[in-house]
């Protein structure tokens, strides 16, 4: 969450958010939904202050946590006295919030369409079909190999539905030259899945030519797992 590694590891280089409020994240490193509000926050030049909840170790669990979210997952955005949790709402939090380097486009409201329609995409019909706790059940259930052939299964059915959705639109970047929310969702979704699940992106041509395109951005880069104070060293 600092864009240099010998940054202090607590606070994000950005603009202040406000003068009466300060933004607080609760995200666990290796967690990709906590990099899409890491991802936002830098693209808006957001400052805020990482709190490293530890999912190895079971601090979601704490009582402390639960106050914050009874579900138990990361991440968590405080502002002030606002307490937002789940990507998908804390990214348009923060759109209507602070809406300077807009992440959903204004003008064109097919392309913010497009844009809602593929975060919705990842983050309800692929990401919670590989969240750890579910494959560890799948495992203890029906053991390693089914683990592996469910969750290639239902990435890949993602994978397929946002290249067929974006292959008409996506230039640069997933719907235009312009890094929106789409990408916000799209670039840490590709990231994770490749190292740990294996996935072969060269079956989406177009993810795979966006994805490119992301390594290039220092938003993206600062906001990845290993730039993060509680990364594993």
């Amino acid at each position: 969450m600092d864009a240099d590694a010998n940054n202090d590891d607590q606070i994000a280089i950005g603009i202040n958010s406000s003068s009466s409020s300060k933004l607080v994240l609760y995200s666990y490193w290796q967690s990709s939904c906590s990099w899409r509000v890491r991802f936002a926050l830098k693209l808006k030049g957001l400052i805020y202050e990482y709190k490293a909840v530890d999912l190895s170790k079971g601090e979601q669990f704490s009582p402390e946590f639960e106050e914050l979210n009874p579900l138990h997952f990361v991440p968590v955005l405080v502002d002030g006295d606002v307490v937002v949790s789940d990507s998908y709402a804390i990214l348009l939090y923060l759109e209507e919030k602070y809406p300077q380097r807009a992440l959903l486009p204004a003008a064109d409201p097919q392309q913010r369409a497009l844009n809602l329609q593929a975060a919705s995409i990842i983050s309800s019909s692929m990401q919670p079909l590989h969240m750890l706790s579910l494959l560890k059940y799948i495992e203890d259930k029906f053991g390693p190999d089914e683990r592996l052939l469910w969750v290639q299964t239902h990435i890949e059915k993602g994978f397929l539905a946002l290249e067929k959705l974006l292959k008409d639109f996506a230039a640069k970047y997933a719907t235009g030259e312009d890094v929106y929310m789409a990408d916000v969702f799209l670039a840490p979704q590709i990231a994770v899945v490749t190292v740990r699940f294996n996935i072969d992106m060269s079956k989406f041509p177009t993810l795979l030519r966006i994805y490119e395109s992301y390594k290039g951005l220092p938003e993206f880069l600062a906001s990845s797992p290993e730039r993060q104070p509680d990364a594993a060293r």
